[in-house]
């Protein structure tokens, strides 16, 4: 209730005038779908149980503005609505609306400090090995060729026999026990889908048949999956791929299921090894001596989220920070200190946020030579730069023999060598370079990405530093946050577009959730205090 009473604008059907079009049979509200939405997420509701609760619920029917007698409408609107979000572009929409209100109002300083930080999302499809992947995948094109082109199925397979292979879903619980069975199975799902593949890229298949998702997918498994050769006899043979041999494609382009094209395995560390998508969060912050100074004067603190961005599960985070910082600069919420966990950003990074006004809190990559991480010999550190006079003096005294820009991985570089006969003869040659030809090279980054990389370096190894950064794992309680009150580590739905959709109105609802705590005053909703702690007071007392 205290939703519509602070934040009626912000739901207005203007935003959605674009999916919405004039012309054509009446449809619900959008702006009144898209409160549903957000309130949905805030109780992590299913549609059916969203569209219940505006119907029965007196509060939801306050927020929305709708009559007592009002029938509500049928769950399948919902799905219906983010279909034409997600058609038109307008998933972060509502979310910039309510970023862009708080901002207005004063509760989203432009030049304040932000944190980020990820968490990995469970995608809505089951997990599948290769062999059970081959053959959902065949399973999958035959369903959706069933219904779009019966008479031209029937004409280029076995009905009755594909019908018994592939009429139950493929599970490995009904696989052979044998590994000879297994083997035999999965060279039969190849067989299948290479079957099914030729019949739909023959000349005489109609062209919109191989343009059906399913069917495009399923050429695309049986390419990651299956080799085709010809043997001593003439004979074509189809075997699965061996992965250590024959390879297969990388897993950023990997499927990993036919009805998720979008889903990706990832894993991160030695414990955490998933299939689906990586969200990742911005919020508002202050250090421990901000928050302490508005808590003495009577304010509460309030944090909310200023960013989400959803990428597949192997998007390195690094990847993610530069979109982050855009949409931040796009909401006009930033200049300002950005504390990130993103893994080791490369310094042109670095430099481009300084250019934006946004100062990165992060760690870089510390020097990985050999020297380096050996703790012996020189590591890059130790020699002294004349950048005017384009030499490089090694600790010894020895000056380089040649300066070569050059490009590297499309970056802009500079390779510094020693003559042979000036390292071959000098007393640290052994412990100094391991290189065949003799002499140590070194490879430098221009003057300011260089210089920019050794101040940061010299920096993050300082108790300051670390003091600052410790602040960015105040956003692990958001992450919590939000798996606990809208489920934001398991996908809803299926696709990288729905399931950003999923975690834009999620970090909504956490928005309204967090306002409206600020509102009344409990911005931290302590916890419950348990029987046995009351009477632990109560003795104590």
């Amino acid at each position: 209730m205290r939703l519509r009473d602070h934040l009626a604008e912000v739901f207005d059907d203007s935003l959605f005038t674009d999916a919405f079009p004039d012309r054509g049979a009446p449809a619900q509200s959008p702006a009144l779908l898209a409160l549903v939405t957000v309130l949905q997420f805030t109780e992590n509701l299913t549609d059916r149980q969203a569209a219940d609760a505006s119907r029965d619920r007196l509060s939801w029917k306050y927020a929305l503005g709708t009559e007592l007698s009002d029938a509500g409408f049928d769950f399948s609107a919902l799905s219906r609505f983010r279909a034409r979000l997600v058609g038109h572009g307008l998933e972060r929409t509502l979310f910039d609306r309510l970023v862009g209100h708080c901002r207005e109002a004063g509760l989203i300083k432009a030049g304040g400090k932000q944190r980020t930080d990820s968490t990995h999302v469970i995608s809505a499809v089951r997990d599948l090995n290769r062999t059970e992947l081959a053959g959902e995948s065949v399973r999958a094109a035959l369903e959706a060729l069933a219904v779009a082109a019966p008479s031209w199925l029937a004409g280029v397979v076995d009905v009755a026999e594909f019908a018994e292979r592939y009429g139950p879903r493929v599970d490995g619980w009904t696989m052979p026990g044998s590994k000879t069975g297994r083997d035999r199975l999965a060279q039969v799902f190849g067989q299948d889908a290479l079957a099914l593949c030729r019949a739909a890229w023959s000349d005489t298949a109609p062209v919109w048949v191989r343009e059906i998702e399913a069917v495009a997918l399923l050429r695309q498994v049986l390419v990651q999956t299956y080799s085709i050769r010809t043997d001593a006899r003439g004979r074509e043979v189809i075997t699965k791929r061996d992965a250590d041999d024959e390879g297969v494609p990388p897993g950023h382009i990997r499927l990993a299921s036919p009805y998720d094209p979008d889903a990706r395995w990832s894993a991160k560390g030695d414990d955490l090894f998933w299939m689906g998508y990586k969200v990742h969060l911005t919020e508002t912050c202050d250090t421990p001596a901000e928050a302490e100074a508005e808590a003495e004067a009577g304010t509460s603190v309030l944090r909310l989220i200023t960013d989400v961005h959803t990428t597949l599960a192997t998007v390195p985070d690094v990847k993610a920070t530069a979109p982050i910082q855009q949409n931040l600069a796009g909401r006009q919420v930033a200049p300002g200190e950005h504390y990130l966990d993103s893994g080791y950003p490369s310094v042109d990074l670095v430099v481009e946020a300084a250019g934006r006004g946004i100062s990165m809190v992060t760690p870089l990559l510390a020097d990985h030579s050999p020297q380096a991480k050996a703790a012996e010999g020189f590591a890059k550190s130790a020699f002294r730069i004349d950048w005017k006079a384009r030499q490089v003096r090694c600790p010894q005294g020895t000056t380089s023999a040649g300066w070569y820009p050059v490009t590297q991985h499309g970056r802009d570089a500079i390779v510094i060598d020693f003559a042979r006969t000036d390292c071959r003869p000098c007393p640290s040659w052994t412990k100094c370079t391991n290189s065949v030809r003799g002499a140590r090279m070194l490879t430098l980054r221009p003057r300011e990405l260089h210089e920019r990389t050794t101040a940061a370096r010299t920096e993050q190894d300082t108790d300051s530093w670390r003091t600052k950064y410790a602040l960015r794992a105040g956003i692990e309680g958001t992450i919590n946050q939000a798996l606990d009150v809208t489920g934001i580590r398991r996908a809803r739905y299926r696709g990288l577009p729905k399931v950003t959709l999923q975690h834009i109105y999620s970090a909504t609802a956490l928005n309204i959730i967090r306002l409206d705590a600020w509102w009344t005053t409990d911005p931290l909703r302590k916890p419950r205090t348990s029987r046995l702690e009351r009477l632990s007071h109560q003795l104590a007392g």
